[in-house]
């Protein structure tokens, strides 16, 4: 994939002006959110000095990432669509509950529903997570293997650290109630159906383990102090720590709380290695650099970067200068919550010429970065050391 450094598109700066001229403000242009008919993917403005622009999606470049700043703020993560962000009137929204699984059995065509009013009258908490799209450092199947593999040409941007503010889903359940022989929830959002290869799927949907709901699943209303912008969920998300993007379902329309076991088109086509559908992200590093950097030769180069891993905190990380031969630990700080870590190395002395820096990260579980990673068509899960272009002047 080749990053760009063009001047902000057309395309951008109308959906500036859309942004400003009041659909951020208002929410209130689709009932209930289904995508408006011939709204731009993306609302929120795409600088790009700070994306690359995918059209439905959008990758925020390492290079812009603050290194003094630990949370990414919404106008900097990335964006991943499956169709557009829709537009929604949160004075009339409601999240639709049913299904077997709940103590009071409800029918899809009758749900009950909380408004969120409703759901901030509940026990509020605010949870750091890494997150993160399923296809994360997709390219490098490609470059860095030879392998190219389908969809979204990522590096290693769609991914962001975010604090978000709702209220934990088995508050929501117990509230509710739930019956005791519940498996499975699925959860599904208000964007537009997705159409592919001639094939209406549906809604975007797909199911989490009872035990996940029960554990740490948040439906947020918020994030790093704010409002959701409408490309990140609002007016309701759901968040489901540590693991794959799309099972964070954004514009939450409903919860189906199953006593059997639910599927969807996302955990039985897609999001899947081998027919196992995706859950824990893996293990991940990221130079804070731009590709290809030419850097100063100095006595010292003090360079940073972010590590992240789906299971758990970041042990270590090493970097290595010479095709990783030899590895040298970084300074890690430790992270927030369900976050990344920050870490940095001093380069002391190094001669001019060109060379791949190499991060490689463990966490508390005991994973690794590896040296390859097995491919898959839909280029899933790339968590292989990755190979940073730098040169030395």
């Amino acid at each position: 994939m080749e990053v760009t450094t063009r001047a902000t598109s057309r395309r951008t700066l109308l959906r500036s002006a859309a942004v400003i001229g009041g659909a951020l403000a208002t929410h209130a242009l689709a009932p209930l959110g289904r995508a408006l008919a011939g709204a731009p993917a993306i609302l929120k403005p795409l600088p790009a000095d700070q994306f690359v622009d995918f059209g439905t999606n959008a990758e925020m470049r390492w290079e812009s990432v603050d290194p003094r700043r630990y949370l990414t703020p919404q106008s900097r993560l990335f964006v991943r669509n499956h169709t557009a962000t829709p537009t929604i009137d949160a004075t009339t929204y409601s999240l639709a509950l049913y299904g077997d699984g709940l103590r009071h059995p409800r029918a899809a065509d009758a749900p009950l529903r909380l408004s969120l009013r409703d759901l901030k009258r509940l026990p509020r908490t605010t949870i750091v997570t890494t997150h993160e799209c399923t296809g994360n450092g997709r390219s490098f199947f490609a470059t860095q293997q030879g392998t190219p593999a389908s969809g979204t040409a990522w590096r290693l941007g769609a991914v962001g650290a975010v604090a978000w503010e709702g209220v934990r889903l088995r508050d929501v359940l117990r509230h509710v109630g739930l019956d005791p022989a519940a498996m499975s929830v699925q959860a599904t959002g208000l964007d537009a159906d997705y159409v592919t290869g001639g094939v209406d799927y549906g809604a975007i949907r797909r199911p989490f383990p009872i035990g996940k709901a029960l554990d740490d699943a948040l439906l947020a209303w918020g994030a790093n102090g704010e409002p959701l912008l409408p490309d990140h969920g609002y007016p309701l998300r759901l968040v489901l720590p540590g693991w794959v993007g799309v099972a964070s379902i954004k514009w939450l329309g409903s919860l189906e709380v199953s006593t059997t076991e639910l599927t969807s088109p996302w955990n039985t086509k897609w999001y899947t290695i081998d027919g196992v559908p995706l859950a824990e992200n893996p293990v991940r590093s990221a130079w804070e650099l731009p590709w290809g950097a030419q850097l100063e030769r100095r006595r010292r180069i003090e360079l940073t970067g972010r590590s992240w891993s789906g299971a758990g905190p970041i042990e270590r990380v090493e970097v290595s200068v010479d095709g990783g031969d030899t590895w040298a630990p970084a300074r890690v700080r430790r992270g927030r919550d369900r976050g990344w870590s920050q870490w940095s190395w001093t380069w002391s002395r190094p001669e001019a010429g060109s060379y791949e820096l190499l991060a490689r990260a463990t966490d508390r579980s005991g994973r690794t970065q590896p040296a390859l990673t097995p491919f898959n068509p839909n280029g899933y899960f790339f968590d292989a050391v990755v190979k940073h272009p730098v040169t030395v002047v």
